[in-house]
């Protein structure tokens, strides 16, 4: 199997190293893992490609890449460049430092790269590692992703259901903020939203004079509906959102053709 790996925590987080080992297990003995990330943090750009500027690529070792660019935009490299006529079967983006439930996905440079793996009918999975009080001091943060991500990724490989419809199927993978042996197992959960969970702004003046604006987030622990995937990481188990790339409310579209008639 031919994986290619990207992140948004950039070429050097040690996420991406996880992601290797996972990918070197699934590709197996006979198999290719490529590399193509950005070269700086791109956390929270979501599905952003670089596209009224250029983005310069750089080869730093056997099959591993730099992209001076976003996660969607190292996944086009990847695609149109660095593997030419030679595609993946599958790509992986991750592990992310931290996680993507709930509104977050909204914003996940990390989801951004699968997002982009699929509309190019590549299967792809978004692999991010809760953080907590559970997790944050272990020697190993990355610890239940560590462990349970391959084994993960081979579910999601031998469930098999990836095209629907116009919009292929990507997956949003979180792992609970605890140790591997704590992990109750895997659960699918739809998106949750934390309850008040908003991004802000906190204003600094420079030295200078000159303010600048620092973006917040909103507190991670904050509760989501019962079931949904920020709920169930906090349970212990592994959320799996099945996603696409059709953002359009279905539901309200009746309810809307009546209204302009």
């Amino acid at each position: 199997m031919r994986i290619l790996i990207t992140n948004d925590d950039g070429i050097n987080a040690p996420g991406l190293e996880v992601l290797d080992a996972i990918a070197r297990e699934i590709a197996g003995d006979g198999g290719e893992v490529w590399t193509v990330a950005p070269a700086f943090e791109q956390s929270g750009v979501a599905h952003m490609i670089s596209y009224t500027h250029p983005t310069m690529i750089a080869e730093l070792g056997p099959r591993r890449f730099a992209a001076e660019g976003s996660p969607a935009d190292c996944v086009l490299a990847g695609l149109h460049d660095v593997l030419g006529d030679t595609r993946p079967d599958l790509i992986l983006s991750g592990v992310n430092r931290g996680n993507n439930s709930a509104e977050n996905a909204l914003y996940s440079g990390t989801l951004g790269a699968a997002l982009e793996g699929a509309l190019q009918s590549v299967p792809s999975i978004a692999l991010s590692q809760f953080y907590g009080p559970g997790n944050a001091r272990l020697d190993d943060p990355f610890e239940a992703a560590r462990t349970h991500g391959a084994e993960t990724v081979r579910r999601l490989l031998a469930h098999d259901a990836w095209a629907s419809g116009d919009h292929t199927i990507f997956y949003n993978v979180n792992f609970p903020p605890i140790p591997a042996a704590e992990v109750k197992g895997l659960a699918a959960a739809p998106q949750g939203i934390r309850a008040g969970v908003h991004h802000t702004v906190e204003a600094q003046i420079s030295p200078s004079g000159r303010k600048f604006l620092w973006m917040r987030g909103g507190d991670q622990r904050s509760p989501a509906p019962p079931g949904t995937d920020a709920a169930l990481n906090l349970e212990g188990y592994v959320s799996i959102t099945p996603m696409r790339a059709d953002l359009t409310a279905h539901d309200r579209l009746a309810a809307l053709e009546d209204a302009l008639r």
